[in-house]
């Protein structure tokens, strides 16, 4: 528990299911208040507040497209005239799509960037909008990937997204770090999440996929969810511009854990 997060407010975009989730229960436990975005999902969103609630926090959940201005807009407001103010943004949602980039579609393209991109754009920009109007510190915290640092050859768009994601990251940190408004990102390895449930349900992908990470086990939301607590809180208050790579070992060139080479 970070006793300095109690009370505090959160928007946590995409927070329905998977990462976004367990980053909602967690603030929750800490006893924050959380705004729970979601697309599509609404009963999953529910149920996520009820679990926030239930932790200790409080929450409500919003549908917004978080790719669109309007929606971006609608999550502070919500945030400032249920709770009183904003403290942590959470750019969390996110998807991918997996097809050889010569068949990869403009749309299917854009689809991708709308959301993991152009989602985190908006997100940061409105919470840091918000954090100067108010002239308060602030906080973010954008969820990108071990994929803005490896190559994932049939990903290109969500690979490019998390590419940009780690560079926006590190320039806005850079050029607001004199507001007093920290800017960092999470990057989630192989986590057991609903988007790989179809993939980790066949034995052999989950054993390839163990396979590469040197701690030789799938991650668990849980485990995303404790960096972001720690990152929204203030035992990191020197800490901006950063990935904090929760991946057990994923990004160490895992082919060569053995000596091979």
């Amino acid at each position: 528990m970070y006793s300095d997060l109690a009370h505090k407010v959160a928007v946590v975009t995409g927070g329905s299911k998977g990462i976004g989730s367990a980053i909602a229960q967690r603030f929750g436990a800490e006893h924050m208040a959380v705004v729970i975005n979601y697309h599509n999902d609404e009963k999953g969103a529910q149920k996520v507040a009820a679990q926030v609630k239930a932790a200790g926090g409080q929450a409500v959940s919003v549908q917004a497209d978080v790719a669109t201005e309007s929606g971006v807009t609608d999550l502070l407001e919500t945030a400032v005239n249920q709770f009183g103010g904003l403290d942590v943004w959470v750019n969390n949602a996110g998807m991918e799509i997996q097809v050889p980039t010569h068949e990869l579609s403009l749309a299917d393209w854009n689809k991708v960037m709308a959301i993991d991109q152009t989602g985190v754009f908006l997100g940061a920009k409105t919470a840091i909008t918000y954090f100067k109007r108010q002239g308060k510190p602030g906080n973010i915290i954008n969820l990108s990937s071990v994929h803005e640092q490896i190559p994932w050859p049939t990903f290109a768009s969500y690979a490019a997204a998390k590419g940009g994601v780690k560079l926006f990251t590190q320039t806005i940190a850079m050029e607001y770090a004199r507001d007093n408004i920290r800017v960092n990102s999470i990057g989630p390895g192989a986590i057991n999440t609903p988007i790989n449930a179809k993939k980790f349900a066949d034995q052999t992908q989950y054993d390839q996929t163990v396979s590469m990470v040197p701690m030789n086990r799938i991650g668990k939301p849980a485990e995303v969810a404790a960096g972001a607590a720690w990152l929204a809180s203030s035992e990191s208050s020197y800490v901006t511009g950063i990935t904090l790579f929760i991946d057990g070992g994923m990004t160490l060139y895992p082919a060569f854990k053995d000596g091979q080479g």
